[in-house]
């Protein structure tokens, strides 16, 4: 039976001494990050944004670069849509960008630049989940606003004996009305920001520091030894397989790309012609008539490069890589998508999804790339 908050002695004798503990942890141990250091509403909100689904060390760097060329809410919201994009390129789920520019945008026109001390109104924005407005209106504006993401799911889960499974969405609930009642309303930012803190270094996925663990005299799978069995989550089903064909179109010294749909998956993204969910052989008819179908031209000469491996969210693709030539044809792409021919000494100047990197490593450097 899943726990609700009835069913736990947590009193608020242990509930201040838990705070407490954890804020004089927060203190002495919390690491110098970037947006940590600086305190700015604009610079907490770039950073919880990139963070989604992604690591503290990987961000870092794309933080620094993203600040660089957008120091202002004004700048990104000015900003052309590519560059955005290419500065997010490699960081993934690339609705986060084009989110972050129409939130920045809209303040823009309603809130003179900046971020809305109001945590209804910055949750209207474009992107703004309520993990985000929790997030950026309590370490931005001290709001009594309680955080939950995946550590904080696990900490309480461990904290407290909860057995509703984590990845389960329909526990969200059960999470959210814990982290609102242990939350330390008269320091929200610390405290959301401890209780992250403490889930990614102390209390881990796997072989958590529980010797290390500031609240530990407090912790129900450290009493009951139950650290292993906690969080409890739902068993998936094996994640599925597509098979997609990519074809590298060159004609002399240009090659062919093809911007994906503003909308849907890897949006706003160049590629090269990419056919989706292929079933059936891959042989050389099969790669020109497809390329037939995409982008309307002719092309002979294909060649098979080695497959390439990707795993996005809920599924995982294996890429079917090809080169060949142009031979004839006007280009018209399916959807009126924008195509361009560009030279492989510029092609890095265009947004592409990891997948085109990793061929791209494949294909070595420009003079390779020509003479293969």
């Amino acid at each position: 039976m899943k726990k609700t908050a009835s069913e736990i002695t947590f009193d608020e004798t242990r509930r201040q001494q838990f705070r407490q503990q954890l804020l004089d942890w927060y203190a002495a141990e919390q690491r110098d990050l970037p947006w940590r250091s600086s305190g700015l509403p604009y610079q907490i909100w770039v950073s919880e944004a990139m963070l989604q689904q992604t690591q503290v060390a990987t961000v870092i760097p794309y933080f620094y670069r993203f600040l660089a060329a957008f120091p202002t809410i004004a700048s990104l919201a000015e900003a052309e849509p590519q560059q955005v994009l290419k500065l997010w390129e490699g960081l993934g789920y690339y609705s986060r960008a084009r989110n972050l520019q129409k939130a920045a945008q809209q303040m823009v026109e309603k809130f003179g630049g900046e971020i809305p001390a109001d945590y209804e109104a910055f949750r209207q924005l474009p992107g703004v989940g309520p993990y985000i407005a929790a997030a950026v209106q309590s370490i931005a504006f001290d709001r009594p606003f309680a955080v939950v993401d995946g550590n904080v799911k696990r900490v309480l889960a461990r904290l407290l004996g909860i057995d509703a499974p984590v990845n389960d969405p329909k526990s969200l609930i059960i999470f959210q009305q814990f982290a609102d009642e242990l939350l330390e309303k008269s320091r929200p930012g610390d405290y959301n920001q401890a209780m992250m803190e403490l889930g990614a270094l102390i209390c881990r996925p796997k072989q958590p520091l529980c010797g290390n663990c500031p609240v530990r005299e407090n912790c129900f799978a450290v009493a009951k030894n139950m650290q292993p069995e906690l969080p409890k989550r739902l068993v998936r089903e094996a994640t599925p397989v597509q098979h997609w064909l990519i074809a590298i179109v060159e004609k002399k010294d240009v090659v062919l790309l093809v911007r994906r749909p503003e909308n849907g998956l890897l949006g706003g993204l160049w590629e090269f012609p990419t056919v989706e969910n292929v079933s059936g052989t891959m042989d050389e008819k099969t790669v020109i008539q497809s390329i037939r179908d995409v982008c309307g031209v002719s092309v002979s000469g294909v060649k098979s490069l080695e497959p390439v491996r990707h795993a996005f969210t809920h599924f995982k693709i294996i890429c079917h890589v090809f080169r060949c030539e142009y031979v004839s044809g006007d280009i018209a792409v399916a959807n009126s998508r924008d195509f361009v021919w560009v030279k492989w000494s510029q092609i890095s100047d265009y947004p592409l999804p990891k997948t085109h990197h990793k061929i791209l490593d494949q294909l070595g450097d420009r003079q390779t790339r020509l003479l293969i």
